[in-house]
């Protein structure tokens, strides 16, 4: 499973403020929240929704 706590605790600054986004099955509020509270940028839920996934992407990239 993948782990955004150990990307964001890097020594290396530039690395440690990567920008990540949750793709997941995991559509509900709640894994949102929880992806966010893992220190994830963004969350886009399965099957894709392009205007959706343009106003994460979007709202990250602000």
């Amino acid at each position: 499973m993948f782990e955004p706590e150990a990307i964001r605790a890097l020594t290396d600054q530039k690395k440690a403020k990567i920008l990540i986004i949750a793709m997941t099955a995991n559509a509900f509020e709640e894994d949102r929240k929880m992806a966010l509270s893992k220190g994830m940028n963004g969350h886009i839920a399965k099957l894709i929704d392009v205007k959706n996934m343009e106003e994460v992407l979007m709202s990250v990239l602000r």
